[in-house]
């Protein structure tokens, strides 16, 4: 275990909180190999409905721990390969995927910056509130990167290939409130306000059918690259399968009732 990933379990809501406050929650080696544990195990949990991914304090995560990137680049001992490092990089970024693919629902509370490879990650969950002074900003120009994590995949849907480069480029910087006006983000609340709005939207989510969930975002994600006929073969595939959940079974008797469902994710 490493202190630098907080985890929780609640009310069926999963917190994983990046908890490096004096580095504004860098990402570091320990962080990323516990994600990638956490990730899978939650994915697979009957018992969690939501994943919630934060940062400790007034940010979410600055990224990569450009110091150590300064002390590589000053000569310090060479390990491995280079295809060695390629292969050790696409490992780690596997947790984007996580976040974007698990068949439950991921949301990014954001009390502060998401910098480089922190913005990827809050940009792999399904959904995102920040505070609405929190700065965003790709960054990887600034210290000559070409970027990681997933960002310019999430990025050209998210907010169009035009903005998506400009973001790139030029590593400008965006506060929650013009995220929220683009769509990088779905909600954006004062900072008094964001515990209890990413508290109440949590439950929310939570309390929705999860294995209907589940199938929702895998059409949505075949939605983002594949064609009309693959979208709706995966429709027809997993509106057959949800038809069977009892989730669905107690809705329909719930409505024909007329009093509001309850799901238990079966």
């Amino acid at each position: 275990m490493t202190q630098d990933l907080l985890e929780t379990i609640s009310g069926g809501i999963a917190t994983l909180t990046m908890n490096r406050p004096e580095a504004r929650n860098a990402l570091s080696r320990e962080m990323m190999l516990a994600l990638a544990e956490a990730l899978p195990r939650l994915a697979a949990d009957p018992a969690v409905r939501l994943v919630v991914l934060t940062g400790t304090g007034q940010a979410f995560c600055s990224g990569g721990d450009v110091k150590g990137f300064a002390k590589n680049a000053a000569g310090a001992p060479v390990t491995m390969t280079f295809d060695h490092k390629v292969t050790d990089l696409r490992a780690r970024m596997e947790v984007s995927r996580w976040l974007h693919e698990m068949p439950k629902p991921t949301l990014a509370v954001i009390p502060g910056p998401a910098a480089g490879a922190g913005l990827s990650l809050a940009l792999a969950c399904d959904m995102r509130i920040s505070t609405d002074d929190a700065k965003f900003t790709t960054a990887f120009s600034k210290i000559g990167l070409s970027g990681d994590f997933g960002g310019s995949y999430f990025l050209n849907h998210l907010v169009g290939a035009a903005k998506a480069r400009e973001m790139y480029f030029t590593g400008q910087v965006i506060r929650g409130d013009e995220a929220l006006r683009i769509g990088l983000v779905n909600r954006a609340v004062p900072a008094a306000q964001l515990a209890a709005a990413a508290s109440a939207w949590a439950a929310e989510l939570a309390s929705l059918p999860t294995v209907a969930i589940g199938y929702m975002k895998r059409n949505l994600n075949t939605g983002l690259n594949g064609s009309l006929s693959q979208v709706l073969d995966a429709e027809a595939i997993h509106m057959i399968r949800t038809f069977e959940t009892d989730d669905h079974k107690g809705a329909a008797t719930a409505f024909v009732e007329k009093r509001a469902p309850h799901f238990d994710g079966h």
